[in-house]
């Protein structure tokens, strides 16, 4: 399409501001960007769509305005919405660099123009294959007649036999075609997201070729229009929140009307996940509103009053009187450049699908909300009998994140961290800030434990085994030695076995014929053994404070 029927689309609402001896310019593409250098992400033919969030001073409309030329844009649209009326210096750039530059009124969304130059060019390049692209425009809207991703995808798979899938970042299924075979494996989804973030933390361009299970499958990034690449400094804000559309074919052999109209499909997805989003808006407010009573210490009546005015938004089907668990999470990069209370945010809402909901969409009770650098999500259970301590039936920090631990760590690189804490179910309102605070504790545990993804939740707060990772290494390597070098030595000269003896001695709880019987040795030789230990060490095995320490050293060794 040519820049001149932008201009004349009164709904667009397009007002030219300089190069209008370049209206026969042809639009390729569309792209939304903040960012002060997108050119990595331009391919050429582009109109650019920008909110100005970029622009500090005048001096910097040039070298973005020469970025855009040299990436081959034919034109740029800024929004008036930030800033009010377009800087006079981002239009003296523009003239200079014969860019074509046009205003967008403030009510006008950039969703709006998107749509309408993806449909358009769409149209325009794939021939008779313009009909799908609108049929899959008018079921992505949003009303009872809309069908959301599926059916896109279900048309994929009927008009252009393809089958093709949308996944979350940490390899959920979230929308497949049914038309063209059986669902995907959860562990294709894994794999085929860990490839897809590996490839976006590396900068390369998407569509990403992955060969996996003995097929091919090429991945295009589906990135929200309000937030990544656009608005983003970093890849690490949103590596973790976008979703990403796997079709099984090799893109690099299909004809450029094809290719154009998948990346027009990723784009109209993409408004579907800006719909969801924004379908989060409420939820978020109001798990931001129950945090700030619970941390502030509100009184209990206060805080329940809030939950019964959210229980419409967040306990649909639940009854009256849920039970709550606390989610706390943390994502965090080496260097602290990119906040990560948004990122630890988004991944919440995506690992914790509601297990209860049912049909095409997972339903969203599940309320997450930031502070700093922390995430915090509200998950409502149902009501369960005063003998159970809704455990059995909530989230259980040690399978939280086994499915998602791949993905994440591809997405994490070298230089993030994911860490989770879990608390127990809690009954009412007056249980909030505790469980607030376990779940705290329990992240700080996890936290303390190698590895890029680490979660731990209430249960394992009642041990003295959660300890050990907070004591300082100095203190740890001086405790052990003092009691268990003088052992190793023994060991060393004269192939004793006094570290496996008081391992199975305590092991055995101190039983002298359990443990005889389980190292296949004679009582005396044990209490020979035993005896060697207390005279090396300075130590009673009869005490029980002795026992404990050598339980701990050899927990800490």
């Amino acid at each position: 399409m040519r820049l001149r029927a932008l201009l004349d689309t009164d709904a667009l609402g397009l007002r030219l501001l300089g190069g209008e001896d370049e209206l026969d310019r042809t639009v390729r593409g569309v792209m939304t960007t903040d960012l002060r250098d997108p050119s990595r992400y331009l391919s050429g033919g582009e109109l650019v769509l920008t909110g100005l969030a970029w622009r500090r001073d005048a001096a910097d409309s040039e070298p973005f305005v020469r970025l855009l030329v040299q990436a081959g844009v034919v034109a740029l649209a800024a929004g008036e919405a930030e800033l009010g009326d377009v800087p006079d210096d981002l239009a003296v750039a523009c003239a200079r660099h014969r860019l074509p530059l046009f205003a967008v009124h403030e009510s006008v969304a950039f969703a709006t123009i998107t749509e309408h130059v993806v449909r358009q060019v769409s149209g325009e390049r794939a021939g008779d294959l313009a009909a799908v692209v609108e049929r899959h425009r008018r079921m992505m809207t949003s009303g009872p007649a809309g069908g959301g991703p599926d059916v896109v995808l279900d048309l994929l798979g009927s008009d252009l036999d393809l089958r093709a899938w949308v996944l979350s970042p940490a390899g959920r299924l979230i929308a497949g075609s049914k038309v063209s075979g059986p669902a995907l494996p959860a562990d294709v989804c894994a794999g085929l997201a860990a490839e897809h973030l590996a490839a976006t933390r590396t900068g390369r361009r998407g569509p990403h070729r992955v060969l996996l299970g003995g097929s091919t499958y090429s991945l295009f990034p589906i990135r929200s229009w309000g937030r990544s690449p656009q608005g983003a400094r970093d890849v690490r804000e949103t590596v973790l929140s976008d979703w990403l559309l796997a079709v099984e074919a090799d893109a690099g052999d299909w004809p450029e009307e094809r290719f154009d109209l998948l990346q027009g499909v990723a784009q109209l997805i993409a408004v579907e996940r800006d719909r969801r989003d924004a379908a989060r808006t409420v939820r978020r407010r109001l798990a931001q509103e129950i945090l700030e009573l619970v941390q502030t210490g509100a009184a209990p009546a206060e805080i329940a009053a809030r939950l019964r005015v959210a229980a419409p938004v967040l306990l649909p089907g639940l009854g009256a009187a849920p039970h709550w668990q606390v989610v706390v999470a943390r994502v965090e990069w080496d260097g602290g450049e990119v906040e990560g209370g948004p990122v630890a945010q988004s991944l919440l809402e995506e690992i914790l699908v509601d297990p209860l909901a049912t049909g095409p969409e997972p339903s969203d009770r599940i309320a997450v909300a930031h502070t700093g650098d922390e995430a915090i999500a509200l998950v409502p259970l149902p009501a369960v009998t005063a003998e159970h301590d809704g455990s059995e039936s909530g989230i259980h920090a040690d399978v939280l994140l086994e499915s998602v631990r791949v993905p994440l760590s591809a997405g994490l690189d070298d230089d993030g961290r994911v860490t989770l804490g879990v608390s127990a179910a809690v009954h009412s309102a007056e249980g909030l800030r505790g469980a607030l605070e376990e779940a705290r504790h329990a992240r700080r545990v996890a936290a303390a434990r190698p590895g890029r993804v680490c979660a731990a939740g209430h249960q394992e707060l009642a041990s003295h085994v959660l300890l050990l990772p907070f004591v300082p290494d100095d203190v740890r390597r001086a405790f052990t030695a003092r009691l268990l070098d003088p052992l190793r030595d023994y060991d060393r000269r004269h192939r004793a076995e006094l570290i496996p003896t008081l391992e199975a001695f305590l092991d055995c709880d101190g039983s002298w014929t359990r443990c005889a019987t389980r190292l296949h040795l004679h009582v005396n030789t044990l209490r020979y053994r035993v005896g060697r230990i207390e005279q090396l060490t300075g130590r009673d095995l009869s005490r029980l404070e002795d026992k404990l320490d050598f339980f701990l050293a050899l927990r800490m060794s």
